[in-house]
């Protein structure tokens, strides 16, 4: 147990040390540099987090360990709970039918396209495959911390993950409004994307909430378009919590037919995703004063940011060898998919709605 007697002292200090690191992250993300960059304070944690696990890891004390792995695990489900506050049903609403279905849409495809491409042809390990697949699909960085206590994966899997995420939503985050005012706002027919379908377009195709904002907000395209792409974005975040359960549903069940007939499997049921949705509801009710909601969004980053941190200090390069290209292959070919595919979904759906 991290807090018995003859732990607690060094989890204590362990979890001051990667609260002590997060904010020296949360500062590093506010510089002008790095916001300008779209790299949120969690990415800049995990990066700190590898440079400490791989460079100065063996000058501090074991005992700390446990609490480093106390806010990869248990900090990190809080946070992940607190997630909720950041969306209203009321916000889903506004985008209609449309947004939703292209949410759903995107974030069912690429989560099954990842986890089949990293398994069955770039030779992946489930857990790998699935980590990177959700990074894509939902919401990033976060997303790929929300899945790995249901899969129970390594911690070196996950970080692998949100390199991935770093890489192809930053590539995003230039590429799509490179590509909406030198073809998408001035093309005819079929390649035309107005404001609004282009909010919708990147709200459900690129990684992480802070990219979202940054391809969205080209100058003088007005506010339909930012408001369209964060409120589609978030949809997807939300729609983490039903994977979530739907996913722990299909572990148990295929750990059972692993195991026979006769094996007893428990079933795996993410409670901190369906507490998010709980809290997602309690929002909706806006019981709660405004600038208390926005301190307590902040407070959810820096925890975020201790889990993401925690993540990366216990990720060893070693661990990596063997795996080569094929995390790189998996993840350019789901944000092949994000683009040319999204586009043609965003058509297809805002044309029949």
């Amino acid at each position: 147990m991290a807090f018995s007697p003859q732990k607690r002292k060094g989890t204590i200090s362990g979890i001051i040390f990667v609260a002590l690191v997060s904010a020296s992250a949360t500062w590093i993300a506010g510089l002008t540099p790095i916001h300008n960059l779209g790299l949120s304070p969690l990415v800049v944690g995990i990066v700190i987090g590898i440079f400490y696990a791989n460079t100065l890891h063996n000058h501090f004390p074991v005992a700390w360990e446990s609490g480093i792995l106390f806010s990869a695990k248990k900090i990190l489900r809080v946070a992940i709970v607190f997630y909720g506050f950041r969306i209203t049903f009321q916000q889903i609403a506004e985008v209609g039918l449309e947004g939703f279905l292209v949410s759903l849409t995107m974030l069912t495809t690429t989560f099954i396209l990842g986890s089949w491409l990293g398994m069955k042809v770039f030779g992946l390990d489930r857990d790998t495959s699935m980590l990177t697949a959700s990074g894509a699909s939902v919401c990033g960085a976060a997303a790929v911390l929300a899945t790995e206590p249901v899969l129970k994966s390594e911690e070196y899997k996950a970080a692998i993950a949100v390199s991935m995420v770093v890489l192809f939503g930053t590539i995003s985050m230039f590429l799509y409004p490179l590509l909406y005012t030198t073809i998408f706002e001035h093309a005819k027919g079929l390649l035309h994307l107005n404001p609004a379908q282009y909010g919708i377009y990147v709200g459900g195709t690129i990684h992480e909430v802070a990219q979202v904002v940054a391809a969205s907000g080209i100058n003088g395209a007005g506010t339909q378009m930012a408001n369209n792409a964060v409120i589609v974005k978030m949809t997807r975040v939300l729609l983490i919590a039903p994977m979530l359960i739907l996913l722990g549903i299909y572990l148990s069940r295929r750990a059972k037919q692993i195991g026979g007939e006769g094996a007893v499997v428990k079933l795996v049921i993410p409670w901190f995703a369906v507490y998010f949705l709980g809290v997602a509801g309690f929002n909706s009710l806006h019981l709660i004063p405004t600038h208390f909601i926005s301190w307590i969004n902040s407070v959810d980053t820096f925890l975020l940011t201790m889990a993401m941190t925690a993540l990366g200090m216990g990720t060893r390069f070693a661990k990596f060898k063997g795996l080569g290209m094929a995390p790189l292959y998996t993840a350019l070919g789901m944000f092949i998919w994000l683009v040319i595919g999204g586009f043609i979904v965003v058509k297809v759906v805002t044309a029949i709605f």
